[in-house]
């Protein structure tokens, strides 16, 4: 039996790349993200009496490596990138119906031109299709006493510095928004390299809110490089 879906709205995001979004939800609260509900979900009465809830699920579509397929064994990075686990014992991206589950906090609807719901805490890619939205109920789902499996805690942090380069560049973009250097910095932190990556002398580039950003890693300290604005479509 097979189940035809239609996305009931779309998610803008910083995110403009898979690579450096962070691998779980609340981890870059600075990001922020929105949802655009469509016709003929874009309806206030869609939505009326969600403000009363801090937090929703998000159902979406992992629309960027659908083309990929699925696999049955995946390597989480939590495990070095070489032990595997089955996929239905991963949050991975390759699964067999390509659905991803999200929490993320809702900080306000707005309602004047459709239906917008300002998320903070999001981690999915500029243009993900959103599925469903459910709200956050505590009472049944936080569960202190439950077993992470392998996910035993929150990444490691690593210390992020700027060059002297990119503080320029950033103080010379005037267009720059003011949360965008703490995003760099939550986003950096944790590390957005493959798990079997590790060369200090590497330079790695990520594409972040219109911009391209340098960076390089080296005993535990991210170093930003520099940072370019993205030319305009």
């Amino acid at each position: 039996m097979e189940y035809s879906v239609t996305p009931v709205g779309i998610i803008r995001s910083p995110y403009q790349e898979k690579f450096g979004i962070p691998r779980q939800p609340a981890l870059a609260p600075s990001a922020p993200v929105t949802l655009e509900l469509l016709p003929p979900y874009n309806q206030p009465d869609c939505v009326r009496g969600l403000e009363h809830f801090s937090h929703v699920w998000l159902t979406f579509v992992f629309h960027d490596t659908l083309a990929r397929g699925w696999q049955p064994l995946v390597r989480p990075p939590r495990l070095g990138g070489n032990s595997k686990v089955g996929v239905f014992a991963s949050r991975a991206t390759h699964r067999p119906n390509g659905l991803g589950l999200s929490l993320v906090a809702l900080q306000s609807i707005d309602t004047r031109h459709g239906v917008t719901l300002q998320l903070s805490g999001a981690d999915l890619l500029d243009g993900t299709p959103v599925l469903d939205i459910k709200p956050y109920i505590p009472f049944v789902e936080a569960k202190p006493d439950a077993r992470g499996g392998f996910v035993d805690g929150p990444p490691p942090q690593l210390a992020v510095r700027w060059s002297a380069t990119a503080r320029a560049q950033l103080q010379a973009w005037p267009q720059a928004p003011a949360w965008l250097p703490q995003l760099i910095e939550e986003v950096l932190a944790q590390d957005p390299r493959p798990a079997y990556q590790d060369d200090p002398q590497r330079r790695y580039g990520m594409r972040l809110a219109d911009c391209n950003i340098a960076f390089n890693i080296a005993d535990e300290q991210v170093t930003v490089l520099e940072i370019t604005p993205l030319a305009p479509n």
